[in-house]
């Protein structure tokens, strides 16, 4: 700390002392120069890790699900064992179990692999035609079905959306639409207990 002399009689002044030699080693900002709050060490882990939104997000839509279940008037759609509720029951409980099983994946240090991107043209314009032809097939399904049945209107809506979506096979397009409609009245009307209008086909059956 003190000054030195120099070969011609004058003095230099002393250097400041090194913080490196204060008595706790650190950097003399208190201790071990940790200046954050003890809240760092809980957003340091949580850093980097924001797929737990998504486990959150899953585990809300769980949880609303099964309630929504659980409060359903089923008196009128009840037949059998098996009612409406079944099915919202099974995707809830799914959800919590996607959630939980996310969410150990990624405490774990799991990450999600980064996309290497589409083959798309971000400067080709919007495929109007097929977002219309779509809007048309939804909206003639709302008004036929109460006057053809879901059957009916329900192969239209297949076949429709496969033919706004590109697809031209005209042979088994129908026959694979009309299967899927009949199957799906069935399962709604006749085993989960949600009715479906028939309509002319279903009385002729």
């Amino acid at each position: 700390m003190t000054n030195e002399s120099t070969t011609d009689g004058t003095r230099t002044p002393a250097e400041p002392p090194d913080d490196s030699d204060t008595p706790d080693g650190g950097d003399g900002k208190g201790g071990d120069g940790a200046d954050t709050p003890d809240g760092g060490g809980r957003l340091a882990l949580l850093r980097g890790r924001s797929e737990l939104g998504v486990c959150v997000l899953l585990l809300a839509i769980g949880v609303l699900v099964l309630i929504d279940a659980r409060t359903m008037d089923t008196g009128y759609a009840q037949r059998g064992p098996v009612g409406p509720e079944a099915a919202p029951t099974v995707i809830g409980i799914a959800l919590l179990v996607v959630a939980a099983l996310l969410a150990v994946d990624v405490l774990r240090g799991g990450k999600g692999e980064a996309e290497g991107g589409e083959d798309i043209d971000l400067d080709a314009p919007s495929e109007w035609r097929t977002v219309l032809l779509l809007a048309g097939v939804f909206l003639a399904t709302a008004f036929l079905i109460g006057e053809v049945g879901f059957p009916i209107a329900g192969a239209l809506l297949f076949w429709g959306a496969a033919y706004a979506l590109g697809s031209r096979a005209y042979a088994g397009d129908p026959l694979v639409a009309a299967v899927l409609s009949v199957v799906t009245y069935t399962v709604f009307n006749n085993l989960l207990g949600v009715p479906l209008p028939g309509g002319p086909l279903m009385e002729v059956l």
